[in-house]
């Protein structure tokens, strides 16, 4: 009877730890789900909320193109044709891009030299990550996205696949992607790779695509992703070839299954030449080009950004004046209008050859950053403002001045200019009381509410006063 007792005691204590154990196991399973090496399956996983909070990040181009810095300016020149990173590419291009590049190259090298030729004066020489991660903290930018390899194949770390192609074993004899990671880690800031799928002159992709992406291609991003841990993996040149030709949901399904990153890592849209704005994960713009969707307000239901330079190029292009930099104005009606619609911002920068960031680009960032410093809890963590489900967001491409996001019940209006003595909002659904702020200034601002109409009686100011952007904050007056 004793033993029976004992027993049938130890069992119940057994089905209890196997309740706990099952309960557990599912627990992780719904954390770590697995996916399947299909866009129908990998298109399930989230965005890390993480991305959609932070709005605002860096993007950088710099490598051997850095060198020439050169590209064509001017309203006649298309927008991809000033690209200065595209340096070697466009040397081989027939037409009249061709031209501009070819005779810039003889006139300043000479007919014997090759693109190869300038990486040995790629030196870093004055590269500070500390420096540069406190410039991107102090700018306001939440994360940074790093060219790992471009389109000409070197790479900025030492991968085994592009042997004497890489900062570490010619030019800076620098890891630049560790170096730069570590810093801007210590600054509490989202590290993350720009990678080029395919490379224009790799012998290997010319001749045996399939021998490329598996003993190349995918070796090096996993390699990338394994060393340094990133947070966004960001890749490009997809459109030469299919996602199959890529093997991209192969290797998503590891990165969302295997990989160290796997809860975090954010990736983009451009892993085939059928996938933009339709599969991976952010959809993304550049310099407004949309893809294959028809414009940015249809991705509003999806995660997206915008990725464009403070000038008209990418890489430094050292033709570039003063009219060809955006203003501080112009920057932060971009980031405005960019979160209202839903967005994130993804501001590039092109570093000289030697580690230094431009001034001019020094100054744009520090403008920025201090605007957020007063400004920010209107653009981080927020969403853009939908009155209600049916609706579509409250700011259409045509309002150019005035912009709106939420967080929780607070609205804010974000005037790019002094809105007169009153602004008024239609059409809400009010709790019938609210209160106006208007952020940086203790200055009274009354609020009038009738029905579904809020006026916001705007404060004398200063010249003090004075901002890029004007942000209210209306607490109270939704439901």
């Amino acid at each position: 009877m004793i033993n029976r007792i004992y027993f049938e005691r130890n069992i119940n204590k057994m089905k209890k730890l196997a309740f706990i154990l099952l309960f557990v196991v599912a627990t992780l399973n719904l954390k770590g789900q697995n996916y399947k090496p299909e866009w129908a399956s990998l298109d399930k996983r989230p965005v890390p909320q993480w991305f959609e909070d932070s709005k605002f990040g860096i993007f950088i181009h710099w490598g051997v193109y850095s060198v020439p810095s050169w590209g064509p300016t001017g309203d006649s020149i298309g927008v991809y044709d000033k690209y200065a990173e595209w340096y070697w590419s466009k040397l081989t291009q027939p037409g009249k891009v061709q031209k501009y590049f070819k005779d810039f190259h003889l006139r300043t090298y000479g007919p014997n030299f090759k693109y190869q030729d300038f990486a040995p004066q790629f030196k870093a020489e004055l590269f500070n990550p500390g420096q540069w991660a406190e410039l991107f903290k102090q700018s306001g930018a939440k994360y940074v996205v790093l060219t790992s390899k471009h389109h000409e194949g070197f790479t900025l770390w030492p991968s085994a696949q592009s042997w004497n192609w890489n900062s570490v074993d010619i030019g800076p004899h620098r890891d630049l992607c560790g170096d730069l990671t570590d810093a801007v880690k210590k600054q509490g800031l989202h590290m993350g790779f720009y990678y080029s799928l395919y490379e224009w002159f790799n012998p290997l992709y010319k001749s045996d695509l399939n021998s490329y992406v598996t003993n190349h291609m995918i070796p090096q991003m996993k390699d990338l992703v394994t060393r340094y841990t990133p947070d966004i993996l960001w890749t490009d040149g997809e459109w030469d070839k299919s996602s199959k030709d890529w093997k991209s949901e192969d290797f998503i399904a590891w990165l969302y299954n295997e990989s160290t990153v796997k809860e975090n890592i954010v990736i983009n849209d451009r892993w085939g030449s059928e996938t933009r704005s339709k599969h991976g994960g952010i959809y993304t713009t550049e310099y407004g080009l949309v893809g294959d969707a028809e414009g940015i307000e249809n991705t509003l239901p999806h995660p997206w950004e915008e990725c464009r330079g403070i000038g008209t190029s990418f890489g430094y292009n050292r033709t570039e004046g003063l009219g060809d930099y955006s203003t501080a104005k112009q920057l932060i009606k971009l980031l405005v209008s960019t979160v209202s619609a839903g967005g994130n911002l993804l501001l590039d920068i092109g570093p000289a050859p030697d580690g230094t960031i431009p001034v001019i680009m020094q100054q744009r960032l520090t403008e920025m950053g201090n605007w957020l410093k007063v400004n920010g809890e209107a653009i981080y963590g927020t969403r853009a403002f939908i009155k209600n489900k049916k609706d579509v967001a409250i700011n259409p491409e045509t309002n150019s001045t005035i912009f709106f996001t939420r967080k929780d019940k607070d609205i804010y209006v974000i005037c790019l200019n002094w809105p007169g003595d009153r602004i008024v909002l239609k059409n809400l659904t009010t709790s019938g009381s609210a209160v106006a702020t208007l952020l940086g200034s203790d200055k009274k601002v009354p609020v009038k509410i009738s029905g579904s109409r809020l006026e916001i009686i705007t404060p004398q100011l200063s010249p003090d006063d004075y901002q890029l952007a004007y942000v209210f904050r209306i607490s109270g007056a939704i439901k």
